[in-house]
């Protein structure tokens, strides 16, 4: 890769400049019950699956060149939409097809606005942001009798440091840390909400060299931890507030970077996400999430700022509503 070509070179035009990417089922234990239960407890699947579908747009899904250094003391501002469809819900790696499962959709379109600011803390590239998402969730198909919702979703905080960076050999390690903060549009009357009525953590550690040429790898792993939301009644099926915990859920991502010129690069990315069981009053859920997915990445560094385009979805999933497309777009320029 030529010099120019690297996008956290100091020859680089400011655009080139690498933004650090953020952005993330329901079963009972089995046992003999009667048909009434059964389907009390189907519900209680669906409704939970559902409280918990607008969180899934934070799992952290990286760009190419996220894990680059950003020169510091730069200003960003950057718009986008992500979106994603989900149908067939999975109970533990069986399709699942019984009332109201018969032919689900749940769509999932939201506009996100991020402003960054690079820094240095000493010799260490720094950078945070500060991300707020607006969104719908539309059940249709066979979920269409649910109401939907729109709203503001949870304001998202991330800040990234950089232990190692050598921008001569192109090689980059960095830790990151996010923060959910529960502000989003929630009502415990409701079973969809776009707010998760909790706290949510996240550390992630980030690797990238060079292979050949202007061939990249980099991997990225990452440990989601929540906190416990209180106030889960409709979506829990409960007349009452009852508590609502989930297990911490950990990612592993890894692929190809690759620079065509100086102005395109594209990615490739295989994920793999597990963990993420939940509790209702302590009740194990029996619902781990265990989930292998792909992404495509572009991105164009022109004059008027960096375009970014993914698209993925789930290769295999063992609990919850497959997700069979995830599209986001964005917009990124220098103030």
């Amino acid at each position: 890769m030529q010099e120019w070509q690297n996008p956290s070179s100091s020859e680089a035009p400011k655009w080139k400049q690498p933004i650090l990417g953020f952005f993330h089922s329901i079963n009972y234990y089995e046992r003999l019950i009667d048909p009434a239960h059964l389907m009390r407890f189907y519900r209680t699947y669906l409704f939970i699956a559902m409280l918990i579908q607008p969180l899934l747009c934070w799992g952290i899904d990286l760009l190419p060149n996220d894990i680059v250094a950003p020169l510091p003391d730069k200003n960003y501002v950057k718009v986008g939409y992500y979106g994603t469809q989900n149908n067939t819900y999975f109970k533990n790696g069986s399709v699942v097809s019984s009332a109201p499962y018969a032919s689900p959709v749940i769509e999932n379109p939201n506009a996100n606005l991020r402003l960054v600011r690079s820094y240095a803390i000493g010799d260490l590239p720094g950078i945070s942001y500060i991300q707020l998402p607006y969104g719908t969730i539309k059940p249709q198909g066979s979920l269409s009798a649910y109401p939907g919702t729109t709203g503001f979703g949870d304001v998202g905080l991330a800040s990234a440091i950089w232990p190692y960076s050598n921008r001569e050999t192109r090689t980059y390690l960095g830790i990151a840390g996010y923060l959910i903060l529960p502000t989003g549009s929630y009502s415990s009357t409701q079973t969809l909400t776009m707010g998760g009525n909790r706290y949510i953590s996240d550390l992630q550690v980030g690797f990238q060299k060079p292979i050949i040429e202007n061939l990249e790898g980099m991997i990225a792993v990452d440990t989601m931890f929540f906190g416990g939301n209180s106030q889960c009644a409709t979506a829990c099926l409960s007349a009452t507030n009852v508590s609502l915990t989930q297990k911490p859920l950990t990612t592993v991502q890894l692929g190809p970077v690759y620079a065509i010129n100086h102005t395109y690069t594209v990615g490739a990315s295989y994920i793999y996400v597990a963990g993420g069981a939940t509790l209702v009053n302590n009740a194990y859920q029996n619902n781990v999430i265990n989930t292998q997915r792909f992404l495509l990445s572009g991105i164009a560094y022109t004059d008027l700022g960096r375009f970014t385009l993914q698209y993925g979805r789930d290769m295999e999933i063992k609990n919850g509503f497959i997700q069979t497309k995830l599209l986001s777009i964005g917009y990124t320029m220098e103030f």
